[in-house]
């Protein structure tokens, strides 16, 4: 597949995001990444951007621009957890998350739907959690955020589907990346346990699926959460 179109994709800089960024790359795309220390993998544009602060988006944005013309496809997959339970949660543990993962979500994608009004064309695609529908002990900041994505990708599609525009989120589950290979072996083993699948994901399986949402052949897929999670969350 080979396609000049323009990909934003926050967070681009490690884990996830840097596998997404990476497959777009291998498919042909222009692609930028945003991180707020570190580069994006080889071949792509890395912006400074933090995605609490609307004007640093604007500037990231009037860069990415600059250089590579407008964004056509979104990815918003930066991230931050601070996991602790409800008692004894503070008001930043929780504000500071729904800020970054919520919060710059909304920031971004209003950024990037003004060029995507003009061409009549846009993806948006979201980074979620299984953890957002099934919940997780410790994670209410972090559950509700990647839970609200499904809530603004549907209303988005009903705001912005007549233009082109799909907006669908993607929900990993248990992935191989820096955090869990520093899990102590028995939490990997129960973690591991849980899922049907019997593994963890691969980064590159969730860039796939993110791939294929972008491409053509998804067009009429819009407002559908896509689990990547080996049936972890299943039902949900």
């Amino acid at each position: 597949m080979s396609t000049d179109r323009v990909v934003l994709v926050t967070g681009g800089n490690r884990g996830i995001g840097r596998a997404i960024a990476a497959r777009f790359v291998r498919d042909g795309y222009r692609v930028a990444v945003t991180a707020r220390s570190g580069e994006g993998p080889e071949g792509t544009l890395t912006v400074r951007a933090d995605v609490t602060d609307a004007a640093s988006i604007d500037a990231a944005f009037t860069q990415v621009e600059e250089k590579l013309g407008p964004v056509e496809i979104v990815v918003a997959n930066a991230g931050i957890t601070k996991d602790t339970l409800l008692l004894r949660m503070s008001e930043d543990d929780f504000d500071s998350v729904i800020s970054t993962n919520l919060g710059g979500t909304f920031r971004v994608v209003k950024r990037a739907s003004k060029g995507m009004l003009k061409a009549r064309f846009g993806r948006v695609i979201l980074i979620s959690s299984v953890v957002g529908l099934l919940g997780s002990a410790g994670q209410i900041n972090y559950a509700a955020s990647k839970s609200a994505l499904v809530g603004f990708a549907r209303s988005l599609t009903r705001e912005l589907g007549a233009r082109g525009i799909t907006a669908n989120v993607v929900a990993p589950g248990f992935i191989e990346t820096d955090m869990t290979a520093n899990l102590p072996e028995d939490t990997q083993k129960d973690y591991k346990g849980r899922v049907p699948a019997g593994r963890f994901g691969a980064a590159d399986e969730v860039a796939a699926a993110v791939s294929w949402l972008a491409s053509d052949e998804a067009s009429y897929i819009s407002g559908a959460v896509i689990p990547v999670d080996g049936g972890l969350g299943m039902g949900h």
